[in-house]
């Protein structure tokens, strides 16, 4: 079935750590959706694992985009523990002291047969519009330089490069100051 809307007329809500247990399916389902062509990498066959670790933080915040009752894409995230920021060991001196709340953008995935109508931007400005901290830190595959251009687009610079994992891919670390230019 292909998608019956375009992107600025899908319905995006807005999600917390209490509604993970109502959710948690549909961010699955997505993220398999989307990742279908790397499932057999068992980095990708652990976003469970991830969702439930973000989502049990009491700060998780979540938008997930509907068309009509199927959820399409998502974005979530929580705010960073001061002074373990994912950008702090690559910036000297670090931003200015009371400046730099930052918000994690940890996860972003959209189906499929959604992809280049915009729905990326959509959920990522429905997430990140509603925040108040100062900067928002995300992690993009270096292996994806469209991706990262993209997220330059919307102000975010690449301030690193790190592995948080032995199995994961190799991520450019990306900063950006809130409200998203």
């Amino acid at each position: 079935m292909e998608p019956s809307l375009n992107a600025a007329e899908l319905v995006v809500r807005r999600f917390t750590h209490k509604d993970l247990p109502q959710i948690r399916q549909a961010l699955i389902d997505i993220h398999r959706d989307a990742y279908v062509d790397a499932m057999d990498d068992e980095f990708n066959q652990r976003f469970p694992w991830f969702v439930d670790h973000w989502g049990k933080n009491p700060d998780f915040d979540c938008v997930i985009a509907y068309d009509g009752d199927e959820a399409v894409a998502f974005a979530y995230g929580a705010p960073s523990t001061p002074y373990r920021e994912w950008w702090r060991e690559y910036l000297k001196p670090a931003p200015d002291l009371g400046k730099d709340r930052t918000f994690s953008y940890s996860e972003l995935a959209v189906r499929t047969k959604y992809r280049k109508m915009g729905v990326s931007e959509l959920v990522s400005r429905a997430l990140l519009d509603e925040r108040d901290e100062d900067l928002v830190v995300l992690l993009v595959d270096t292996e994806h330089p469209r991706v990262q251009a993209k997220y330059e687009s919307w102000g975010f610079r690449k301030v690193g490069e790190r592995q948080p994992f032995p199995d994961s891919p190799l991520y450019a670390v990306m900063l950006a100051e809130l409200p998203l230019r």
